[in-house]
């Protein structure tokens, strides 16, 4: 059984998976808050992954990452450069560092935020980041693209907007993943060449 780390596994993203990925994989989780009904089949190491030897520590032995930790919504500079920038590049080179060639980068809707909601678009587009978050998220993924080409590694990105059981309303509806299909692409990501 593959071991997988889901950092920001306290959050509202990471609850949903761990429900969803109970059984198929050893998850080990990870966050820098307290994690809440923890199963005897999980473990958790508390971590700030803004601090490099947190990373480094928690990405150890694991085959795979799930990489969620972070700011999940607008806030301060400060904020979002600590967790989703300089956060981001840590798991990612502390994974490298410590061997593991595969990470699950669920990214944001936000991302490409700035096209006009009647516009069809697809991963061809350029980014178009709607905030600071988004700016992190595309951050995120020109580095996963840099270590897939530099290092050989092996990203999956996912482009993710509203995670929640149903819709919450009408506008949500066009960014809505269900915690089953959501659990069913990060499976892909973490199994799949």
């Amino acid at each position: 059984m593959k071991t997988v780390l889901i950092t920001g596994a306290a959050g509202d993203v990471g609850t949903h998976l761990r429900r969803e990925l109970a059984g198929k994989y050893k998850l080990r989780l990870s966050d820098r808050r307290p994690l809440k009904n923890k199963s005897k089949s999980e473990s958790f190491l508390k971590a700030d992954i803004s601090k490099m030897s947190d990373a480094l520590r928690i990405t150890k032995g694991v085959d795979a990452i799930v990489h969620l930790g972070g700011y999940s919504v607008e806030g301060p500079w400060e904020g979002i450069l600590k967790a989703n920038i300089i956060g981001c590049y840590n798991v990612f080179e502390a994974a490298r560092r410590n061997g593991v060639k595969r990470i699950v980068f669920p990214t944001s809707n936000h991302a490409v935020g700035f096209y006009r909601r009647d516009q069809t678009i697809d991963h061809r587009v350029y980014p178009k980041p709607d905030s600071r978050y988004g700016v992190s998220k595309v951050f995120g993924e020109a580095l996963g693209s840099l270590y897939a080409d530099k290092y050989g590694m092996e990203m999956f990105m996912i482009r993710i907007g509203n995670v929640n059981p149903a819709p919450i309303d009408k506008r949500r509806l066009a960014i809505w993943f269900s915690p089953r299909d959501l659990a069913q692409l990060v499976s892909i990501g973490i199994d799949h060449p």
